[in-house]
């Protein structure tokens, strides 16, 4: 008996220890209250998706390179059940695969991804739009300049992290933060939307370049309402310190800020507008599906407004990829009526799996195929014009 006693003592202290534990933990709305348990996710709000017919016409105008920072199959397969079995991405009916290792990696990084994929020339993990012998090859954006279009880039992380960077700067390491920020303000670049104010006006060298690109012309504002009262471009959007915060808290500033881009960039000779859904990414890092599903939901609504606008427009070429995946995601379990997933991750960091390339618009068909991610860029690169 005393024994018996004592077991339950011992079992009793070790539930309370347990139970206390799960009090103490960072109670993440992502959950939705499975606070121990970050392989599970039920969503409880979906959210409609559009339909839209692709135009008929061979002309491209503009490009819109939308890039799931860290969204694989995996993870796109997971928000579809979420969602119910639906997502704005079905609307794509041309598809590819791209290859993502880099230069002196198997498992590539955001920085030599993004630079094959803004530039068409592998590169050593680490470098920004650079080859591995640090000589600058040029970007998308740039060659759209250079053809007179404006360019532009909405994010969710900071304005001069490694998948923006690449676009509109050069560098042997995407840690030369302060350089880069410099860099991109002398771009050209018309349109720029994210976080980062921490490297613009609060940097180490003193400088504040949110004074420099003020004098050059732009609009230079750090909340949505004062971006959406913008009229007028070239503008610099910059909505927090470092990155922006998760999509559940920080609302609609991705869609907000696309809208606002799309208005601002359109013009007679055409534009080049990347956006990256930065912190798909940092849920496959956390092993976080709940984070992860609601970073991809985020992007996809974005997608819909960027499909309603290019569909109206009858010129405009979509082009939906990653960069890389993350975490090792592997859906074992859910329901599509129940709108739940159960997942397991096998890493905290990338994987080596090729990726998804979807194509919407003229010339979508160009992007059928299996390939290279340096190609997916001399596809699109063909056709800036």
């Amino acid at each position: 008996m005393k024994r018996f006693l004592i077991s339950i003592v011992l079992l009793l202290g070790s539930a309370i220890m347990t139970f206390s534990q799960v009090l103490d933990r960072d109670r993440s709305k992502y959950a939705v209250n499975n606070f121990a348990e970050d392989d599970k996710y039920t969503m409880l709000q979906p959210y409609e998706t559009v339909s839209v017919k692709e135009p008929k016409g061979r002309k491209v105008k503009n490009i819109i390179f939308m890039i799931g920072d860290g969204m694989g199959l995996e993870q796109i397969s997971a928000a579809w059940v979420c969602n119910g079995g639906k997502l704005n991405l079905d609307n794509f009916t041309n598809v590819g695969i791209q290859r993502t290792y880099s230069a002196n990696k198997l498992v590539t990084d955001s920085a030599a991804a993004g630079t094959a994929l803004a530039t068409g020339h592998k590169t050593d993990n680490g470098m920004i739009s650079m080859t591995p012998d640090t000589v600058a090859v040029k970007s998308l954006a740039e060659e759209a300049m250079e053809k007179g279009k404006r360019t532009g880039a909405a994010v969710t992380c900071r304005v001069n992290d490694a998948t923006p960077a690449v676009f509109f700067s050069h560098s042997a390491s995407r840690k030369n933060q302060e350089d880069i920020v410099e860099q991109m303000a002398g771009s050209g670049v018309y349109f720029l939307s994210g976080g980062g104010t921490k490297f613009w006006r609060d940097r180490e060298d003193g400088k504040d370049i949110s004074e420099d690109v003020k004098a050059r012309g732009y609009s230079y504002v750090e909340t949505k309402e004062d971006l959406m009262a913008v009229e007028n471009g070239p503008v610099i959007a910059l909505m927090d310190t470092y990155e922006l915060k998760p999509s559940l808290d920080r609302g609609d500033i991705l869609p907000a800020s696309v809208t606002k881009a799309l208005e601002l960039l359109d013009n007679r000779k055409g534009f080049f507008l990347m956006i990256e859904g930065s912190m798909i990414d940092d849920g496959g890092h956390d092993n976080k599906a709940g984070h992860t599903m609601e970073e991809i939901f985020d992007f996809d609504r974005t997608l819909g407004i960027v499909l309603e606008w290019a569909a109206k427009d009858g010129q405009t070429l979509v082009i939906v990829t990653a960069d890389h995946a993350t975490g090792g995601m592997t859906l074992l379990g859910g329901s599509i009526d129940e709108k739940r997933i159960r997942v397991n991750y096998s890493t905290t960091g990338h994987n080596g799996i090729a990726l998804p390339v979807f194509a919407w618009g003229p010339h979508s068909e160009d992007f059928v195929g299996i390939y290279e991610n340096t190609e997916l860029s001399d596809r699109i690169r063909a056709l800036i014009r």
